[in-house]
């Protein structure tokens, strides 16, 4: 048992109110209270108070949830096609015959082209552990084409975890103790409002200051004391440039690196030409800037980073990640409570989810295929297949990879070949479900019992149900099951059980009792003690250190490809110091614009776009670009714009915005596909191509032209 677990008070129930946590793809998991209304309907969501990362905040999409589990357009009968694929015609089927379908053909495309042929798809629309991730018992019992999740994480972890060899930090709750925030690669106003509760409480309460780092001028930066708007994918040389200055105006720890780092005299001559100027000509940012930002946290020891998944989104993420980390190691900021660096706490849960995800069934001979890659995998680029057959049938659940996936084009084409047989799990007729064969209706998160861990904190959650789900909706953990039974392994060891059993079993592994403690608990707070938050008895690597030089092919991280698949990118560029490198989409005389989809205030991914009011503050899809640049290609406030590249084209409104470097162009989303002009989101301009070394969506880096329609 893990001694060092802390469980929340025991709940009191009051009258109406159930306790959950948010399920969506967000590092913040917020503890909630839920006013019930009756047997099956809500009222308004709250922050749970008494959570002490939580803190009574929550985001206003979650507040009002009442509008998603209530809207009239939710999935509630399966459905089976009765047109042509994306012709809109269903027909209303049973869910002992939409289920029998689907076995059936899964079991004719393995028939013809073997296991491998299915794919089992999914990804985080719940962060349920039972719920998202059973889908893999049933793709290991079956032998089924394995799944390398790569889209949101890998750049970002990598990075993170090259320094300090674990995925951990210092206490997110201690940025409340900080006396300088800096909130680097994230909006948090928009994704991760909890981080700015703990920000806004140490700016009030110990002046501290709040510095924001982005790409735009977004809604974090203009609540930051001092903000960083630099150009996309070269947050290394803002890093190096600091670093420089810590060196040379003697602000650097160095009895700290000495007994910490792993080589920090040669990281010290490695800087020696990476000044503020040299970092200015790459960042769009003035050396006043730069001198300024290095002397705060150089002198303010109690220098919290909070470090985001911007990095993740770039194809030089890792490198950045790890420039970035690398400032509070030279500063020596671990030291101190209030001090030092987080990004995710994933690492510090450890549950055990064998039985779970059927992990005594994996084959190694199976071939895995790469989660950001769904579009050159379904149009058969053989670089993608991994010398395997092609995918002819896809399970798909809590995830829409038609409109959220990059390389759109080559998604839908690959989705509309006759030969391709899927089945989509929802809770609405989403761009993907569109395109399916079979639809199913599923229950949302307050229908179901599911357990959560929050990678932006360290509390372990449960969420019982709190509703009865409408009689016609299904679990994703019923699918698996009643799957499992027509494909002919519901005998194997971990099925057969419920979500509480499953949820007994995790729980009981990890020294935490089982449902019904947790229930009573509502959270346990897994955050290490401090000494080994801060990594003040060691790094996570053998030897104890941090590494400015990491071995970027070799060192293990969260989530590193398997052995069969090796590594992504052009490793041999990835720097040996932290550094800038330019492995990015370098905006060209073709291409001038670099263009990031940065997350939207309203929606999460491609969640809540369903919902009227996140529409409607939300607006339409459009493009900020700086009035400069607007002027010189002929464009108005509100005009028709066309941005492209070499994948295709999408059409936009353009809204003229100051708060931009001159050559970089924001789209806010995702937007559904079919809120676009042409039927064509915004992921058709993205690439697939995998970021160094270990795979990864670049969402954010990406070369374009703008012009006037």
């Amino acid at each position: 048992m893990n001694t060092h677990a802390t469980f929340g008070q025991t709940a009191t129930s009051k009258t109406g109110i159930a306790h959950s946590v948010c399920p969506h793809d967000c590092p913040s998991a917020c503890a909630l209270d839920v006013e019930i209304v009756g047997p099956n309907r809500i009222g308004r969501v709250h922050g749970a108070k008494d959570n002490t990362y939580t803190a009574g905040v929550i985001c206003a999409k979650v507040a009002r949830y009442a509008d998603r589990i209530h809207h009239p357009d939710r999935l509630m009968k399966p459905l089976i096609r009765a047109g042509a694929k994306g012709d809109g015609v269903w027909r209303e089927a049973s869910w002992d015959a939409a289920l029998d379908l689907v076995a059936e053909e899964l079991l004719k495309a393995e028939a013809k082209h073997g296991s491998e042929t299915v794919w089992p798809y999914f990804y985080a629309g719940t962060m349920g552990h039972v719920q998202r991730d059973g889908i893999d018992r049933l793709r290991n019992a079956k032998k089924y084409s394995g799944f390398f999740d790569s889209i949101c994480t890998n750049l970002a972890w990598t990075g993170y975890t090259m320094g300090t060899g674990r995925l951990a930090g210092a206490d997110p709750r201690e940025i409340a103790k900080s006396d300088c925030v800096v909130i680097w690669g994230t909006n948090a106003v928009v994704t991760q409002v909890n981080v700015m509760t703990h920000a806004v409480k140490a700016r009030k309460e110990r002046g501290a200051k709040i510095v924001a780092i982005d790409i735009y001028e977004n809604a974090t930066v203009k609540q930051a004391d001092m903000g960083l708007v630099l150009r996309p994918g070269t947050d290394g040389a803002l890093a190096c440039a600091v670093m420089h200055v810590l060196f040379r105006d003697n602000l650097a720890d160095r009895a700290y690196l000495e007994k910490y780092s792993d080589d920090p005299k040669g990281l010290e001559e490695h800087l020696r030409t990476r000044t503020p100027e040299w970092a200015a000509t790459i960042t769009g940012l003035s050396v006043e800037e730069i001198e300024a930002f290095a002397k705060l946290v150089g002198t303010t020891k109690r220098t919290f980073f909070r470090l985001g998944y911007g990095f993740a989104r770039q194809r030089n993420g890792a490198a950045n990640m790890h420039a970035a980390l690398s400032v509070s190691v030279v500063a020596g900021h671990w030291q101190y409570e209030g001090g030092g660096a987080f990004h995710s706490n994933s690492g510090i849960f450890k549950f055990d989810k064998t039985v779970l995800e059927g992990l005594k069934f994996i084959d190694p001979k199976i071939r895995h295929l790469d989660h950001s890659r769904i579009g050159p995998i379904l149009v058969g680029e053989p670089d993608a297949l991994f010398g395997g057959p092609p995918v002819t049938a896809l399970l798909i659940q809590n995830t829409n990879p038609v409109n959220v996936a990059p390389e759109q084009r080559k998604v839908v084409r690959g989705f509309l070949r006759d030969d391709l047989f899927t089945c989509v799990h929802e809770q609405f007729m989403t761009d993907t479900a569109k395109l399916a064969d079979v639809v199913l209706p599923a229950t949302m998160f307050l229908e179901h019992d599911d357990i959560y861990t929050g990678g932006g904190n360290q509390h372990i959650t449960l969420g019982p149900k709190a509703i009865e789900p409408p009689e016609t909706v299904r679990t994703n953990h019923f699918v698996i099951e009643e799957l499992a039974k027509r494909l002919g392994v519901s005998h194997m060891p971990g099925f057969g059980l419920t979500e509480r059993e499953h949820i007994d079993i995790i729980l009981g592994k990890r020294g935490l009792g089982g449902f019904d403690a947790l229930k009573e608990a509502r959270w346990a707070d897994m955050q290490p003690p401090f000494e080994r938050a801060h990594f003040l008895d060691g790094f996570g690597h053998r030897d104890g250190k941090f590494h400015f030089r990491p071995d970027w092919t070799t060192y293990a991280a969260p989530n590193k490809p398997p052995k069969s698949m090796g590594v992504f990118g052009d490793v041999a560029r990835l720097p040996v110091f932290p550094d800038h490198v330019d492995l990015i989409e370098v905006a060209d005389e073709t291409h001038p614009f670099r263009l990031a989809t940065s997350p939207a205030r309203n929606f999460l991914n491609s969640t809540f776009a369903e919902t009227p009011v996140s529409r409607q503050k939300e607006g339409r899809p459009e493009l900020l670009l700086n009035p400069e640049d607007a002027e010189a290609l002929g464009i108005a406030e509100g005009s028709r714009v066309e941005v492209g590249n070499a994948r295709g084209e999408v059409v936009l409104h353009a809204k003229l915005f100051d708060g931009i470097k001159r050559g970089v162009v924001i789209a806010e989303g995702i937007w559904p596909n079919s809120a676009h002009e042409r039927g064509e989101g915004i992921n058709v301009l993205t690439g697939a191509d995998a970021g160094p070394p270990y795979g990864g969506a670049a969402f954010h880096d990406n070369k374009v032209w703008v012009r006037a329609l």
